[in-house]
């Protein structure tokens, strides 16, 4: 065969039909594979586009509790700043030397918990000199388990330092409460490691400010002078009844006694409507609430607000069946040398009372009783 031929014959076989179906054979599955590719990678993106939404979902999210946070701590920044701006402090303890050997007392340096003196001022408009009308330790296990408040009758004849006796109420009006502290820490044997005091305007705005309580009466009264009446069993008080229900002895059946008896009732009503849900998730309450209870409170100077806070806090698992009111023992009603009509106390009562406080064994104390 011809070598031009053969070289023909070759270029005829390279380029053949068949080589042409052959090349776009291969061009379509080329394009074929790009088009393959290119859905592959779309899917591939597309995959990889969906977590972006989880993202952002998740940084709207974070963006929101981020807020929410910021919302309630500028809200306790606000409430700290109303407290530190409402709240006095004072020397209402005693000086070291007030007190004497108790001191320099092994138990009583040894005593258990804490000890406050919460002092109810019945000042009005006018008074120079005003008497304690409302006398409430509350004792504070280290456990914070409890809140035991012991209630002093205002009536109590007792030794006053410096004064003789007296009414359990003149100590405040002979030396304020540094006097009172020392009377109390003398007849207990006890420390009292701080003190806070109000006046009962205090006790009715706080009333207000959680819109009013419901209290329990164990007996009626018919509110003469202020128009407030009172049924025995439950009753809605808003500031100015609740300020009439404490004030009433006159028609009650034991006077000074019963009408200590109401105070606890209101404290007791008070604290549980603070920390109903009503009130505690309401934050404009909660506002008027810590206004209406600091504008008038008076504290110890370490008494801060940072401390207060701190005990706040520690004791926000306390119910209702966790706060144990006691009144301080006495034995009957009588007369002093100059008339006055007084509470007897009953002294063995009394250093079981103080015994108890330094344990801190306040639930075994037979005195004990939680109202309704």
């Amino acid at each position: 065969m011809p070598d031009d031929f053969a070289s023909r014959d070759g270029d005829t076989l390279d380029g053949s039909p068949l080589d042409d179906v052959a090349a776009d054979q291969e061009s379509r599955d080329a394009r074929t594979e790009t088009r393959s590719g290119r859905r592959a990678t779309a899917r591939r993106a597309g995959e990889r586009k969906k977590p972006r939404w989880g993202r952002r979902i998740l940084a709207v999210l974070l963006g929101i509790l981020f807020l929410g946070v910021a919302l309630v701590a500028a809200f306790l920044l606000f409430l700290n700043h109303k407290v530190e701006s409402n709240v006095r402090h004072e020397a209402l303890l005693p000086t070291p030397s007030a007190s004497g050997s108790l001191g320099t007392d092994a138990e009583v340096l040894a005593s258990k918990g804490m000890n406050v003196l919460m002092v109810g001022n019945d000042a009005r408009p006018g008074d120079t000199v005003s008497r304690s009308d409302v006398m409430v330790l509350a004792h504070i296990p280290d456990d914070k388990s409890k809140v035991f408040l012991i209630h002093f009758p205002r009536d109590l004849w007792m030794d006053i330092p410096g004064h003789g006796q007296a009414k359990l109420n003149a100590a405040y009006a002979y030396g304020g409460a540094p006097l009172l502290v020392q009377t109390l820490q003398d007849k207990l044997r006890i420390r009292i490691d701080h003190v806070a005091k109000t006046d009962f305007e205090g006790f009715s705005g706080m009333v207000d400010a959680v819109g009013g309580v419901r209290v329990y009466s164990e007996e009626a009264s018919s509110g003469q002078g202020t128009g407030y009446a009172v049924q025995q069993g439950w009753n809605d008080l808003n500031g100015k009844a609740a300020l009439s229900f404490v004030r009433e002895r006159y028609e009650l059946s034991e006077g000074d006694i019963s009408r200590g008896r109401r105070q606890q009732a209101l404290i007791k009503a008070l604290l549980m409507k603070t920390i109903s849900p009503e009130v505690i998730t309401n934050p404009l309450k909660i506002a008027e609430f810590t206004d209406a209870a600091t504008k008038n409170l008076i504290v110890d100077n370490a008494m801060t607000t940072s401390f207060m806070r701190e005990e706040a806090f520690a004791l926000r698992n306390v119910r209702s069946g966790d706060v144990v009111f006691i009144t301080a023992p006495y034995t009957g009603f009588g007369w002093s040398a100059d008339g006055q009509s007084i509470d007897i106390v009953d002294e063995a009562g009394m250093a079981d009372l103080g015994d108890a406080i330094r344990r801190s064994t306040l639930g075994d104390y037979k005195k004990s009783s939680v109202l309704p």
